[in-house]
């Protein structure tokens, strides 16, 4: 499976894109929507279950704009969508999300996304200039496509805190073909 590939997975499911093409109207600099968007759409897929739409907690879309919204208006914006769309969205401003961390400044929604736990988790969709849908994976998509769950280099929170998603998200009962390397 390609990079090709998995836009094209997007591509084809009306809900998934109906969520981009909303997400793309609220006029956000460097935004994508990630993380189990894109992930369990994948590993959905080489399960050989087929649905539309994805089942994830949340939409994680985030976007890096230093002089865009505050935590507060993120979250104000993140229950208008949910209202608008009936499903949970989790929007966030990456130029202050690293306090939550403790650390340094993002430079940007792709610098940003390499402290997430895991390298399939790194994931994201945006719309480019001519409405087109582009694929962002800092780490590549090897793990994502050969179905392996390995921590990333730079997640803060550690070895026990991936294994403890994995657990809590039930990944290796809902996507029994996923190899856990840590």
């Amino acid at each position: 499976m390609t990079g090709e590939d998995i836009i094209n997975l997007i591509k084809r499911d009306k809900k998934m894109m109906s969520i981009i093409f909303r997400a793309s109207d609220l006029g956000l600099k460097d935004w994508f929507i990630g993380a189990g968007f894109v992930r369990n759409k994948v590993w959905d897929y080489l399960h050989g279950i087929e649905k539309e739409g994805v089942e994830t907690h949340d939409i994680d879309l985030v976007y890096f704009d230093p002089n865009g919204n505050n935590e507060y208006a993120d979250d104000k914006l993140s229950q208008q969508l949910k209202v608008e769309t009936g499903i949970d969205w989790e929007l966030v401003n990456q130029s202050y999300a690293h306090v939550w961390k403790n650390l340094p400044p993002y430079t940007s929604t792709e610098d940003a996304i390499t402290y997430w736990p895991e390298t399939a988790t790194c994931i994201g969709v945006t719309l480019d200039e001519k409405k087109e849908l582009k694929l962002i994976a800092p780490y590549g998509i090897d793990d994502l496509v050969n179905l392996r769950i390995r921590m990333t280099p730079k997640f803060p929170e550690g070895v026990e805190r991936v294994k403890e998603r994995v657990k809590n998200k039930k990944w290796l009962e809902k996507w029994p073909k996923l190899k856990v390397t840590y």
